[in-house]
């Protein structure tokens, strides 16, 4: 299985495959036709709690929020449910908003899904 990456504003092309939100609020200005999620899976993400703080001071934070989203993470249901879902997918391309992906909840997500 091939994993990819794309922000929910960039265009849907048939080579994305599987597409999952992994975002816990809907991307703005974006529909959910336009959008063709096949499945939000907005439980793997970051409680709000630790999104909030993480976004208090995005810079210094980040190694710190690293860790404590993978604790939150490992072993999970919503974790194992996603893992289900895409084993048997050639492509699944995760969909998110977030400006800067290398210094957000992905990169942790994809070790995650190892």
């Amino acid at each position: 299985m091939s994993i990819f990456i794309k922000r929910a504003y960039d265009s849907v092309e048939k080579s994305d495959g599987y597409r999952v939100l992994v975002d816990r609020l809907w991307p703005r200005g974006v529909t959910k036709v336009s959008a063709e999620i096949d499945l939000w899976a907005k439980d793997v993400t970051p409680s709000n709690e630790l999104r909030s703080w993480f976004h208090a001071d995005t810079e210094s934070r980040f190694k710190e929020f690293s860790k404590k989203y993978a604790a939150e993470i490992k072993d999970s249901q919503a974790l194992q449910d996603l893992e289900k879902e895409i084993k048997s997918r050639k492509t699944v391309t995760l969909v998110t908003a977030v400006k800067n992906i290398e210094r957000s909840h992905i990169p942790t997500l994809l070790a995650q899904l190892g």
